[in-house]
């Protein structure tokens, strides 16, 4: 791998697009796969996040096999528009609205979300907010909203609020800051460290208002009406499913496990070997958990078992296969 001129890793089978919003906004993406159903992938919120460091793996693998993948730049990120009208001011609100401007942008009408960590909470507001375009969802280790009162989540070993506080915005900082939180430490290559430090600079200033945002979500209650989930993503019964990695050091299992109580309608998996960014860690099961959900509408009887479908519950028949 190595950068291209716009500052990106060159990954085999995937594509740098850029497409205008509606609202004028220049939104960057990774794309892979030329026909087939819709795929909107959703990275997570640590600084120096992308479309490309989170879907890398899974994005050219789900194109390769009858999927149109889309892997935005959400704002604050990557390469997306650092122009001051443009920064989420609103925190999630104004990730759920890009995330809609974008599939208008692209004329998709309905497919199929996924995310990770903040993609997760994103992707879980956005399917709650526009039910009606949603195929099916697949979340990785994240939060989902007011539906689990916040003082009850369990924080992990490492501190992501401390080391975001100090990171300095070096190649280093990246470096300590990723082999933190990646379980496959080996993922964390030179390229890599590259394009998410230089991204994290370029978007400085667009983060800042990002976080600003969110603190606003909780103090002004009508923000905090507009993401309530409670008695809403719960009741939806578009298929879901859930992969929580055992070994997630910044939100620890448990809160899946929380999670898994107060969303009945979704399948939880439990995958071993696995910390917060599952899709990097054990790329090829995940890929394989997505690509059968996402295709058949269901996850096989072995990939399954090996991505440790959950046994506190009984197992949802219409999205797990039985044997």
């Amino acid at each position: 791998m190595a950068l291209t001129e716009e500052g990106v890793i060159a990954v085999p089978g995937m594509l740098s697009r850029w497409v205008r919003l509606a609202n004028g906004a220049r939104a960057h993406y990774m794309t892979s796969g030329e026909t087939g159903p819709a795929v909107i992938l959703l990275h997570g919120g640590i600084m120096g996040s992308s479309g490309t460091a989170g879907w890398r793996f899974m994005a050219p693998f789900l194109g390769a096999n009858g999927f149109r993948v889309y892997c935005p730049d959400q704002p604050g990120f990557g390469l997306a528009d650092t122009r001051e009208v443009y920064r989420p001011r609103l925190g999630t609100i104004s990730h759920v609205h890009f995330i809609n401007d974008f599939a208008d942008a692209l004329c998709l009408e309905k497919f199929h979300i996924g995310g990770n960590s903040m993609g997760c909470i994103n992707t879980v507001h956005y399917v709650t907010t526009h039910p009606e375009r949603i195929l099916s969802f697949a979340i990785i280790a994240g939060r989902i909203g007011d539906l689990i009162d916040p003082s009850k989540a369990i924080t992990g070993s490492y501190s992501l609020t401390a080391a975001m506080a100090k990171y300095d915005y070096t190649v280093k900082a990246m470096k300590d800051m990723m082999e933190s939180i990646i379980y496959r430490t080996e993922a964390i290559g030179p390229d890599l460290l590259e394009m998410r430090t230089q991204s994290s600079i370029l978007q400085r200033e667009s983060l800042a208002a990002m976080n600003e945002g969110r603190e606003r979500q909780t103090s002004d209650p009508n923000l905090a009406q507009a993401l309530s989930t409670k008695n809403r993503f719960d009741r939806l019964t578009i298929p879901g499913i859930c992969l929580y990695g055992k070994d997630d050091v910044l939100l620890p299992v448990e809160n899946g496990y929380m999670q898994e109580d107060v969303l009945p309608n979704v399948q939880f998996f439990y995958p071993g070997e696995c910390g917060h960014q599952g899709q990097t860690d054990q790329p090829e099961l995940f890929n394989q958990a997505y690509l059968e959900f996402y295709r058949d509408g269901k996850v096989s009887r072995k990939t399954a078992d090996r991505a440790g479908v959950s046994k506190r519950r009984a197992e949802n028949p219409k999205l797990v296969a039985q044997a």
